[in-house]
């Protein structure tokens, strides 16, 4: 190397060589960047080493895939698989795209949870929706005490702090491959141009309405949404522009959050400051060995990954008593309803935000501590004869209206993910001036400790009775039971599920699992069974689904042994991806009009 000494004007060219003592190293080559004095300088030169492109990741499956619930998500991943992204552009694609199409459930105004494997690696994305700092334990009950119906469900006050916008943002920029414009553009494309709407979603909003009408501005801006109507949303292609170019954190401190700080002011508690002080969380995802399999899955706030691996791991050590049963006989029911029972009870005790209360999540799921719970499972048990009590020594219901979709791409990548405005529609709010529906998610805390939420009776049909640990306080993330959940056989993913569903979210994942693993049922059948559900409280009541009611020989049965039987109004609408050998296999729940798409 030379080094001049002069400070004239230089010329600046380069020279390029290999240089083999370094090639067989790094492949590298050597540019030399030279620097000529005009004046009659000396030519300094210096080698600065340039790494060859690294190849692209070598496909490991034959195809990429997707489950989501409509045809324009699935659109939206295609358009993103086809210019090069991986499965968390894709992700994120299909949620904005489904706050466009899917607007009583997809959304940008409420929050959810991300199950992420990732260059063989799991992770876990908390965006779920937080309470303002203005809230406070009592702030939906009267002078008297009592819950005042209707305060926690609609108009403003209902509204957490949204972090579906944050996530997104967050997934995208730490694994996505494309640029952030280009996994929003089919969203902006489908709020521009519109879409066609089905007419359930007709059905939903005209359900909606009736409780909405005169209470907040939904009809102002979703009347016409009506079957066949190519529906556009101008101020909401607006904002998806905005958060296109100046990135995820405009929602939170740019116009956006302005115009929802706006929308707040003088009704509700959500100020400016909550907006910008809103951070999505990476937690440590929920893992779990079953049956030769690793479970991945979703860690409190969500009380579903608990739960789920609690089920999963109790039927495994009631192997015994469960050989010979067939699927949804009544033996098998019961049995079923006694972990359920345990579950739950679990769930209403020790399960909250983790950021606010020590949640023993290794004790609620280690082997040493469930085997005598399963021990405590009967067959000759008489429903609700024995109060089932926590383990260790109540939490409320949310609604159904959710939405999930799995995404599996062909370099082995994988998203679970769950996300939700709480109820239909969620509070009923649109942010003036930029189009979008807010959450109702604040009626997921406890309104009041030992009174049950508006969301369990109305979703659920079941009691769901409040605890002390879930209640209101600033900053806290309501107890959820979304479960996005990855099953990995020998490192490699063998399943991508997830389902909508309030609290029968985990009880749906179980079921549609053990029939996939345990009765070796093709996709297809394992999401059309039957499904039942069973909680806590209220004691000995099942619940069956208007989209495979239980035959009257299995009613009786299950009537002469001392349950109540009921029939809920919402069917579930899991969708999955199962994984053979190096084949994706996507399928979507026969209950609702989602779609299982390969794509090459």
């Amino acid at each position: 190397m030379f080094v001049s000494k002069q400070a004239a004007p230089r010329a600046f060219f380069t020279l390029s060589f290999f240089d083999s003592s370094l090639t067989s190293l790094l492949a590298t080559r050597l540019v030399m960047v030279c620097a000529l004095a005009l004046g009659g300088g000396v030519l300094v030169c210096a080698p600065i080493p340039v790494l060859a492109k690294t190849p692209p990741p070598k496909a490991v499956f034959d195809a990429s895939a997707v489950a989501v619930a409509d045809r324009y998500g699935a659109d939206a991943a295609q358009q993103i698989f086809a210019a090069g992204g991986n499965a968390v552009d894709a992700a994120v694609a299909i949620a904005f795209t489904l706050a466009v199409t899917d607007p009583d459930a997809g959304n940008i105004g409420g929050g959810g949870f991300m199950t992420v494997f990732m260059d063989g690696k799991p992770y876990f994305l908390d965006y779920r929706e937080r309470a303002p700092q203005q809230a406070t334990r009592d702030m939906y009950v009267d002078d008297k005490g009592n819950p005042v119906a209707g305060m926690s469900t609609i108009g403003h006050r209902a509204v957490g702090v949204p972090g579906t916008v944050e996530g997104m943002w967050e997934a995208q920029q730490r694994f996505g491959k494309l640029k952030w414009k280009q996994v929003l553009a089919p969203a902006i494309r489908y709020a521009t141009e519109g879409f066609q709407v089905q007419p359930g979603l007709q059905q939903r909003r005209d359900t909606a309405a009736k409780s909405f009408t005169g209470k907040t501005n939904f009809d102002a801006y979703f009347s016409n949404l009506k079957a066949g109507v190519t529906y556009r949303q101008p101020e909401l292609a607006q904002t998806l522009t905005r958060i296109a170019g100046d990135g995820g954190r405009e929602f939170y401190e740019g116009q956006t959050a302005d115009l929802i700080a706006q929308q707040m002011y003088g009704h509700g508690l959500i100020t400016k400051q909550d907006l910008v002080q809103y951070k999505a969380v990476w937690r440590q995802p929920l893992t779990a060995d079953w049956n030769g399999y690793q479970v991945v899955t979703a860690p409190p706030p969500s009380s579903g990954g608990v739960g789920l691996i609690q089920m999963l791991k109790m039927k495994a050590d009631l192997k015994q008593a469960f050989d010979g049963l067939e699927l949804n006989s009544a033996p098998y029911i019961h049995l079923v309803a006694q972990i359920e029972d345990r579950v739950f009870a679990d769930r209403q005790q020790y399960l909250d935000d983790p950021d606010a209360v020590k949640v023993p999540v290794d004790r609620l799921i280690d082997d040493a501590y469930l085997a005598p719970r399963a021990d405590e499972v009967k067959p000759d048990e008489v429903p609700g004869a024995t109060p089932v009590k926590p383990g260790l020594g109540d939490a409320a219901a949310e609604k159904a209206q959710t939405t999930h979709f799995s995404v599996v791409d062909k370099w082995g990548n994988v998203v679970s993910n769950t996300y939700t405005l709480n109820g239909s529609f969620g509070s009923g709010v649109v942010v003036d001036g930029a189009g979008f529906l807010l959450n109702d998610a604040m009626d997921d805390f406890v309104t009041k400790p030992g009174v049950v939420a508006a969301s369990a009776g109305a979703a659920t049909g079941a009691d769901d009775a409040g605890g002390e640990l879930n209640t209101i306080a600033p900053g806290r993330r309501p107890l959820s039971s979304m479960t996005p959940t990855i099953v990995l056989k020998d490192g490699k993913v063998s399943l991508v599920i997830g389902t909508p569903g309030g609290s029968r979210i985990l009880t749906t994942i179980f079921q549609v699992m053990t029939d996939l693993y345990d009765f070796n049922m093709p996709p297809a059948d394992a999401l059309a069974a039957m499904r039942v559900h069973h909680q806590l409280l209220p004691q000995k009541t099942l619940y069956f689904e208007p989209f495979h009611p239980a035959p009257a020989d299995l009613a009786e049965q299950l009537k002469a042994k001392g349950y109540t039987l009921e029939t809920q109004s919402f069917n579930g609408d899991v969708q999955m991806i199962r994984v053979q050998g190096t084949t994706p296999e996507p399928a979507a729940d026969p209950r609702g009009v989602g779609v299982g798409r390969v794509i090459r």
